[in-house]
């Protein structure tokens, strides 16, 4: 099935990106997985199945790429039991963690992160890591960088990559224009540097 085309007047590049990405992501993954991406949300969430709703439904904030592409990430990485559980099953300490809650939340989010900078890479978009802790305490410093950076590395061998994420990878590379092969390919390690992550 081909992706519907969106007329260039009808919003900004990142709104046309936006739902370009559901487009992808739903002819991808609606089918095989029943899973549906929605925007819209005041706050991002994962929501399986259940009684009222035969979908699972996995939620991004407002109409933010970026957050789209991580909740992707986070859904990517789920195991099959995992993608029972509301929200994957994670626990989440709001904004002024104290230094071992960020700790334990750095650690849960070094591979979502590295995946999200390679579907933005592999979207044309620019990647921003996120520590999501601006009023607590810093754990991981410079190592959290490091740690999402070597990850990203890994995951540059296509093989490495989660199933659903390395297919998702193709798609969104074949649809946004980005090459596989090269420097334009998004697997390319050379798109992963310490520097980039600002």
């Amino acid at each position: 099935m081909s992706a519907p085309m969106i007329a260039p007047d009808q919003g900004s590049k990142t709104e046309l990106n936006v739902k370009t990405l559901a487009v992808v992501f739903h002819q991808a993954f609606l089918l095989p997985f029943n899973t549906e991406l929605i925007g819209g949300a005041d706050e991002p969430i994962y929501r399986p199945a259940n009684p009222q709703n035969n979908r699972h439904r996995l939620f991004y904030r407002q109409d933010y790429l970026s957050s789209a592409l991580h909740e992707i990430a986070h859904w990517c990485i789920a195991g099959p039991a995992r993608l029972l559980c509301e929200d994957f099953g994670y626990w989440y300490n709001p904004d002024g963690r104290s230094p071992e809650q960020q700790q334990i939340f750095e650690e849960a989010e070094v591979k979502p992160q590295a995946l999200e900078w390679i579907f933005s890479v592999a979207c044309g978009q620019l990647f921003s890591i996120s520590i999501d802790n601006l009023e607590g305490a810093r754990a991981g410093g410079s190592s959290f960088k490091q740690d999402v950076l070597k990850q990203a590395l890994i995951w540059c061998d296509k093989d490495a990559l989660p199933t659903r994420a390395g297919f998702f990878v193709s798609q969104l590379s074949a649809c946004f224009g980005v090459s596989p092969g090269g420097h334009a390919d998004a697997l390319n390690p050379g798109h992963y540097q310490l520097w980039k992550l600002a």
